[in-house]
């Protein structure tokens, strides 16, 4: 499945957080914070007042409630408001 998002969204596919601790600790999915990182997969045209400042392939850090979660090909994806990303990781 293809996403083209529109005006200034943007889709994120996001980490995998760790399962297992150092110590050797499962920790299930319902005990494991939301991430709140992620690579862009996809950028819409932006808008005059909200222009898309990210590029396909930048991992992001965003709010941590913003966005729709959603599945691509069986993989977590979030479609995010440029306002809600809050910096571009280098």
């Amino acid at each position: 499945m293809k996403i083209r998002p529109l005006q200034d969204r943007v889709v994120v596919k996001l980490e995998k957080n760790e399962a297992k601790t150092a110590g050797g600790i499962i920790i299930p999915d319902t005990a494991q914070e939301k991430t709140q990182a992620g690579t862009v997969t996809a950028i819409g045209p932006g808008t005059e007042k909200e222009p898309v400042t990210v590029k396909i392939g930048d991992k992001v850090m965003y709010d941590k409630y913003a966005g729709t979660q959603i599945k691509i090909d069986g993989e977590e994806h979030l479609v995010l408001k440029m306002a809600d990303i809050i910096a571009v990781v280098e």
